[in-house]
């Protein structure tokens, strides 16, 4: 059957190659066509006809058909529509427009198209007498997704729908790929992906998405013009990726012979401008970040960071919430907007709540009454909340609010006075040293921005980045790095300023009710279709050698745990679910260093989600499409604020004093959801 259907397909394919091929023969090649002057846009066409025809026709009465039996009224309809007709070719509107073909109907000496352009669509009558017999034939001959442009003047139809009468047809691009059927669309979400191109062609939403995130930027552009903020860019290759804790690409620069990063974030350079005097700065850029791909995330995306002299978070705020305000309003047309079925209010005042004050509010402690480090992880350990040796107090407490507060915060809420120990870059809360003035702004449970009263003393600066360089070497890879040259320009002296970040990606996703960061990207990162094939060519390269070595493996080195000495009865055992599961996805949790996020396909049809913390052994990526082994039957257990549904296996040992871990990978012959014995 699917062969049947490529040779079908293929058949198709060469049909329309043979007919690009006859009118390359006679003249009309589509491809030398360069220009064609387009006057109008569909939806344009339509506005101006209804205007025009309520002026002209503005005595026009409407026959009264009261009294009358089916055909009598049909007939008086009949005629008054005539009637309007006349009088409205009378006085045309002449109009030339282009889009691509995406319905015909062919009629004898009459036709029926629609054409698809940037607005929408519009209706299109091609009639042989109107038009010419040559073109006539030529577009009978046209397939679905040609790209005509035409002229002619705008009707309404007996139906009442606005359309156009063309009196010139010219063909300026010939489709030789295949559409998808029309009244399906195109719902597969990795083509829509990949594809985008096609994706905006078959899917009106989508398009809308992209047309209204264009919006959302210009109407940000205008708002801040009307602040008086300065649009500037800044260096996308730089030697020290600072202002946010994130992993960042690195690349060479063959140049200068130098090891550089994409920048993770905009902070360091536009602070240097707020040093040099600019003093309400802004950009919107790419920012990039080696992480993991989920539908928040994106490991490109785009961030607008702007800083002010001579304010504060309080003014970062007030800023805030007046642009959120102001984009509903113009993008959206009110201040209550839906996402996801849920009205979410951005005309009332934000709600605002300290960190400390939120955790209290949704978990039940008080952190201001938490005397230390050890508390805090006594406090974590009660309550299952997974923590590093690292980490302190502060630490602690924002794993909880991730935990427990998050989730809860759907309308928009600033979340207020971070711990210091979260906030590098942050100015000390003068009345309470251990917080600093900072918030994010929360709306449908996410984080829609970040803010902070900067901080301006390059000695206190100094201590942080100091303290981050320790973090740095004990192996944390989204650690800042010490900016002497940043550090120069608050020497030299930067005036009190507020500053925010704002993710536009989420913000888009927000005003346009898209499920998915991938819906709102144009271009998604995406993992290469041929990336497995690749992987196998380098694999099979030298399999002959292979099959002559066979890898002799110390094991001399090696230390294992003791076996238990108490024996578990076989009942108890046999208790235990163990499951070959296969890997659907994974990725990196947000915020752990040690935390991957599975999703298992586990022979149930419902995926199955199990947190592992081996993200020291392991990329998520190449963990994609392998067969483990998992225990089902564990009650779930929330780690980072996601239910954890089971436990994969896997071997561990100690070499030369290191901890070793394996992942227990079986044969993919096994089936998704075969239990072990």
């Amino acid at each position: 059957m699917a062969e049947q259907k490529k040779q079908d397909t293929n058949q198709l394919l060469k049909v329309r190659r043979e007919k690009l091929a006859d009118l390359q023969a006679n003249g009309k090649d589509p491809f030398q066509i360069t220009k064609f002057d387009q006057t109008h846009h569909s939806l344009e066409v339509k506005n101006l006809y209804e205007a025009h025809e309520a002026e002209i026709l503005k005595d026009h009465k409407t026959p009264d058909v009261e009294g009358l039996d089916e055909a009598q009224a049909r007939e008086v309809l009949k005629q008054d529509y005539e009637e309007r007709r006349k009088i409205m070719d009378a006085n045309p509107i002449h109009v030339a427009i282009a889009g691509r073909m995406m319905f015909k109907r062919v009629m004898g000496k009459a036709s029926f198209c629609n054409i698809q352009d940037l607005q929408g669509n519009i209706q299109v009558y091609v009639a042989r007498d109107a038009i010419g017999e040559e073109s006539y034939a030529d577009f009978k001959k046209s397939d679905i997704g040609d790209i005509f442009g035409l002229e002619g003047f705008a009707f309404r139809t007996r139906t009442g729908e606005i359309s156009i009468h063309a009196e010139k047809m010219t063909m300026l691009t010939k489709s030789l790929q295949i559409l998808p059927e029309k009244f399906h669309g195109l719902t597969d979400t990795d083509t829509r992906y990949r594809q985008r191109y096609v994706d905006l062609i078959m899917n009106q939403d989508s398009k809308n998405v992209f047309i209204k995130r264009s919006q959302i930027l210009k109407e940000i552009r205008n708002f801040l013009a009307g602040r008086d903020f300065m649009e500037v860019e800044t260096p996308m290759l730089v030697s020290n990726a600072g202002g946010a804790a994130a992993r960042p690409f690195e690349t060479h620069y063959n140049a200068l012979n130098e090891d550089v990063k994409l920048r993770i974030s905009l902070e360091l350079y536009l602070k240097r401008l707020i040093v040099g005097g600019l003093e309400r700065v802004y950009e919107i850029g790419r920012v990039f970040r080696n992480e993991g791909v989920d539908t928040r995330h994106n490991p490109e995306f785009t961030l607008m960071e702007l800083y002010q002299a001579y304010t504060d978070y309080e003014g970062m705020m007030e800023l805030t919430e007046s642009m959120f305000r102001y984009l509903a309003e113009k993008v959206c047309g009110s201040t209550k907007i839906s996402y996801n079925g849920v009205e979410i209010d951005l005309g009332k005042p934000f709600a605002r709540m300290t960190m400390n004050e939120a955790i209290k509010k949704y978990a039940g402690i008080d952190f201001d009454e938490v005397a230390d480090d050890e508390a805090a992880k006594k406090l974590a350990d009660e309550h299952h909340i997974e923590y590093e040796a690292h980490h302190k107090k502060g630490d602690i407490i924002n794993l909880f609010f991730e935990e427990y507060c998050e989730k809860e915060l759907i309308q928009p809420t600033f979340i207020m006075d971070h711990p210091i120990e979260i906030s590098p870059l942050t100015k000390k809360k003068p009345s309470d040293p251990s917080k600093v003035e900072r918030f994010e702004l929360f709306c449908n449970t996410w984080e829609m921005c970040n803010a902070y009263s900067e901080l301006n003393d390059p000695i206190d600066q100094r201590e942080r980045f100091k303290a981050q360089d320790a973090l740095a070497d004990a192996g944390d890879e989204e650690a800042n790095h010490t900016d002497e040259d940043f550090l120069n320009a608050l020497e030299i002296g930067m005036p009190p300023t507020g500053g925010i970040g704002y993710g536009i990606d989420r913000l888009v996703m927000l005003l346009t009710d898209s499920q998915a960061i991938r819906d709102v990207l144009l271009f998604p990162t995406m993992k290469s279709l041929d990336a497995d094939k690749k992987a196998n060519k380098i694999s099979e390269a030298a399999p002959a050698e292979a099959e002559k070595t066979v890898e002799k493996i110390d094991f001399s080195k090696v230390k294992v745990e003791p076996l238990f000495e108490e024996m578990v009865d076989f009942d108890t055992f046999s208790k235990s679910d163990f499951r070959a599961v296969k890997v659907k996805a994974c990725e990196a949790v947000k915020k752990s260093k040690k935390l991957l996020q599975f999703t298992l396909d586990d022979g149930t049809g419902t995926d199955r989600t199990i947190l592992s913390g081996i993200h020291a052994y392991y990329e998520p990526e190449e963990l994609v499409g392998k067969t483990l082994i998992a225990i089902t039957n564990l009650p779930p257990r929330a780690m980072m604020g996601i239910e954890s549904c089971g436990m994969l296996l896997s071997a561990i040992h100690e070499e030369e004093g290191e901890e070793k871990l394996h992942l227990l990978m079986v044969d993919d012959h096994i089936p998704a959801g075969a239990k072990l014995y």
